[in-house]
């Protein structure tokens, strides 16, 4: 099974309640709440792409949309 890569963390902030549940579950520290209480990916580069806060986010709000590295040539 090849690897996943992040592409990029979709995060609908009018979804969004603040709630930090994915701030909570994220086992890299990725994500954080900014001023506004929204979540927002703090060090995407860190992402293992476990979705955990995809598959936490009471909300629905959060996608995080890889790419496969590796695989069969």
């Amino acid at each position: 099974m090849a690897k996943q890569k992040l592409k990029a963390h979709h995060i609908d902030r009018e979804w969004c309640k603040g709630c930090g549940i994915c701030v909570r579950f994220c086992p890299k520290h990725v994500l954080q709440l900014d001023e506004q209480e929204k979540a927002f990916a703090e060090h995407p580069e860190k992402c293992v792409c476990c979705k955990m806060c995809e598959m936490r986010c009471p909300d629905l709000s959060i996608t995080i949309e890889t790419e496969e590295e590796g695989g069969d040539s």
